[in-house]
């Protein structure tokens, strides 16, 4: 069994590629490398730096992920570490995928040198998802209110008003999150975790928190795509949320193929050569970049901890 499970998510996410590299190269049959590097070309100098920005912004939040759940669990860390922590975990888990596991065996190495035990760090795991989940939910409900004919773009035999009802079921489940808080449910008790739910001070700032990785990361890629025939930012936010999320539930590394495929199928309007430059740039900056630091952090955390280890035992 155990054996099975070990070779389940890797064959879901070797599907997913199979699959979506299928589809892309259906797409992008009649594209040839000149128009795609032309396209690269054409970004300005001003796209490519608030892209850059967008990115900072991104990963900022993604350590305030890490800070409230450290807050949550009454731990006090230094926020230098936190960030580095953070963004080696996000880095390493948004490229390999699988991003559950990945990102918790970096916190677990990284956060248990300051005394974290297994069960925290997957409380805190879990709290990080939680508020992802949160932000991906609510930045959906508020373009489904504001652009609802963008489910029309995966699926355009949906029915009218859908959309709207959409929204509603998924701010209403928000609302009962916040209940829950306010209200002080039992904690979820499992086998080796028992979640609670956060104060609400805390639980509001995971929902004022939580879109603002999403929208910077959804920016890379709208300031990186051509102003002519651009649908506009929130259409390019309700794509990235569709795609971004379909990619991590296929567990595929980076993505691959499915982001792509679910972008170019979801923005006619747009020549399939910009929005692949667009991802490329999306790539460059949210994955490739940050991937090649966390490798760096990583080899000198465990030097540090090799020497530490060594020191000790002299």
């Amino acid at each position: 069994m155990k054996t099975l499970q070990s070779f389940f998510w890797p064959a879901i996410g070797l599907l997913a590629i199979g699959f979506s590299l299928y589809g892309l190269v259906h797409e992008l049959r009649d594209l040839s490398a000149a128009e795609f590097m032309a396209s690269i070309e054409a970004v300005t100098l001003r796209s490519w730096i608030l892209a850059g920005a967008s990115t900072l912004v991104a990963y900022a939040a993604l350590a305030a992920y890490d800070h409230l759940a450290l807050e949550h669990l009454g731990r006090r860390i230094a926020l230098s570490f936190i960030t580095i922590c953070s963004f080696t975990a996000y880095a390493l888990s948004h490229t390999i995928g699988a991003s559950v596991f990945s990102g918790a065996v970096v916190r677990y190495r990284a956060y248990g040198s300051k005394g974290l035990s297994a069960g925290e760090t997957g409380i805190l795991v879990a709290f990080c998802s939680m508020t992802f989940a949160l932000g991906t939910l609510m930045l959906s409900a508020i373009v489904l209110l504001i652009e609802p004919e963008i489910t029309l773009r995966f699926a355009s035999f949906l029915p009218e008003g859908l959309s709207i009802t959409t929204a509603f079921l998924i701010l209403g489940g928000i609302a009962l999150y916040l209940a829950g808080s306010l209200i002080g449910f039992r904690p979820i008790q499992t086998r080796w975790l028992k979640l609670q739910y956060p104060k609400p001070s805390l639980a509001l700032r995971q929902l004022l928190i939580a879109p603002v990785e999403l929208i910077g990361a959804a920016a890379i890629i709208y300031f990186a795509l051509p102003v002519d025939n651009n649908p506009g930012y929130l259409v390019i936010l309700g794509v990235f949320l569709a795609s971004f999320s379909a990619a991590l539930l296929s567990h595929a590394p980076g993505g691959i193929g499915v982001l792509e495929l679910l972008f170019i199928s979801a923005l006619p309007e747009l020549n399939p050569a910009d929005v692949l430059a667009a991802l490329a740039i999306f790539r460059l900056f949210y994955l490739i970049i940050p991937f090649l630091l966390a490798l760096v952090v990583v080899v000198i955390f465990e030097r540090q901890q090799f020497l530490a280890r060594r020191r000790q035992g002299l």
